[in-house]
């Protein structure tokens, strides 16, 4: 098996396309059993925010791996392949690798070096897991990307630029309200993950007073108690706006939240003489209606316009070492990758020999019953550590020459020798807990893969296969 990478980002695609690809958490487990369920590929991972989505897979060929997640994703964006492509990036092999550890130490993000990726990975791999999508070559692969990911956060000054994208977001609203968020009041829509982060980034930056609403309203009201919030019901919306200069929308509506309508009944209400009302749009789909960004005494701000000023990266020191991190970590897995190919081949030999051994000493017994049942011993520690010796050094070496680039010929030269059949090994792992300082603990009931309100309970949870 193979890995393969298939996705989008708001580097190759605007936010239309990402919201056509993008899986909602209703879909999630029907995605990823479609994607197994395809000729070429055993195990599917399904990464899904504000600004990427992308499917991780185990494939047995490329063309074919490619040919299955393309019509799965052309599928659920209700498209056509053809029609997407040039939106979709592919990696394969060691390009693979690399691309999900950059994509965890947040060198692929649109403000690199954020944190909020490492839970977002996480919770994708958990659900995959859950979904029993996630085989043994993405297992080993997620966590290693997890691990590799804190390692950058630990070594490097990554963080310093690795605000989340919250963070820039806000950034950027207050240079269209005097370059100060103090005293502003603000609005947050949606309670999950991202609407969290927003409230607490609000919270820290002085604005104020804050406000909640989402379409669970025990959970608005959670949220709001925790930084000393109002929740209000969404049914009132437009008068809410109406009071608030700064609106983060971060919710998982398949349809827009503030409509022209609604924020056309607030600017009614509201007095032009503070300002701009500044819409943040974090969502994937849109919560902001298209249309509202013409409206006079509003500044939208979505992930495309986003992608387009934030486009400096972090201080090329703090980004190279980084990147030697990743290139590091990437041959480390390859080489783990090409040894865990021959280890059960290996195990596969040593077993057939005792298969052996054992065959010939029972035949033994049976043409000498005469031998004593301390001879008889002697005899089988004897030819267990001839067969033991025979074996070691070959072993050994078809361990270090697996470890290197095309390795694998070996383990399959071995099993045609001997005609050995090696079976699919089982991964049990656990999916590693990854807490940020950026993304903070969600309130229960959070949408975990895009990080915004929740549109069914958590993940399934069932046995890694």
């Amino acid at each position: 098996m193979k890995l393969l990478v298939v996705g989008a980002s708001y580097r190759t695609a605007p936010v239309a396309t990402l919201e056509q690809l993008a899986v909602p958490p209703a879909d999630l487990t029907r995605t990823l059993d479609r994607l197994v369920a395809q000729p070429y590929v055993s195990e599917a991972v399904i990464v899904s925010t504000c600004n990427r989505v992308e499917v991780y897979a185990a494939v047995s060929g490329f063309h074919g791996g490619l040919g299955d997640v393309c019509a799965v994703l052309a599928e659920q964006a209700g498209s056509s392949p053809t029609a997407l492509a040039s939106h979709l990036y592919v990696h394969y092999d060691t390009a693979a690798v690399d691309h999900v550890f950059r994509v965890a130490t947040g060198l692929d993000s649109m403000v690199v070096g954020e944190a909020q990726i490492l839970g977002q990975l996480r919770d994708a791999y958990h659900w995959a897991s859950g979904a029993d999508s996630a085989g043994r070559l993405l297992h080993e692969l997620m966590q290693q990307a997890l691990r590799v990911g804190k390692r950058a956060h630990a070594e490097t000054g990554i963080d310093r630029a690795g605000q989340s994208v919250v963070t820039a977001a806000l950034e950027l609203a207050a240079g269209h309200l005097d370059g100060d968020l103090v005293g502003h009041p603000a609005l947050v829509v949606g309670a999950g993950a991202m609407g969290s982060l927003g409230v607490a980034t609000l919270s820290r930056l002085g604005a104020g007073p804050l406000t909640v609403s989402n379409r669970g309203a025990d959970r608005a009201v959670r949220l709001a108690e925790s930084y000393g919030a109002t929740a209000a019901p969404m049914t009132e919306l437009a008068d809410t706006l109406s009071t608030v200069d700064i609106v983060v929308a971060a919710t998982a509506s398949t349809e827009p939240v503030l409509t022209r309508s609604v924020v056309t009944a607030a600017l009614a209400e509201r007095d032009p003489s503070r300002g701009p009302l500044v819409l943040l749009d974090l969502a994937v789909p849109r919560d902001v209606e298209e249309g509202v960004a013409e409206l006079p005494g509003v500044e939208v701000i979505d992930i495309d316009r986003m992608a387009a000023l934030l486009a400096d990266g972090p201080a090329a020191a703090d980004a190279a070492a980084v990147e030697r991190i990743v290139l590091g970590e990437v041959e480390g897995f390859l080489t783990w990758l090409r040894g865990a190919d021959v280890a059960p081949t290996v195990a596969a030999l040593r077993g057939r020999a005792d298969d052996v051994v054992t065959a010939e000493l029972r035949r033994l017994a049976q043409r000498r019953p005469d031998l004593g049942d301390d001879l008889r011993a002697e005899v089988a520690r004897t030819v267990h550590r001839v067969v033991q010796r025979l074996l070691h050094q070959p072993t050994v070496k078809v361990r270090q020459l697996a470890a290197e680039p095309g390795g694998d010929q070996y383990a399959a030269l071995l099993r045609e020798l001997f005609d050995l059949e090696v079976p699919q090994t089982s991964p049990v792992d656990t999916v590693p807990d990854v807490l940020t300082p950026d993304l903070g603990m969600a309130l229960p009931g959070t949408d975990p893969v895009s990080g915004a309100d929740a549109a069914e309970p958590t993940p399934p949870t069932g046995g890694a296969r």
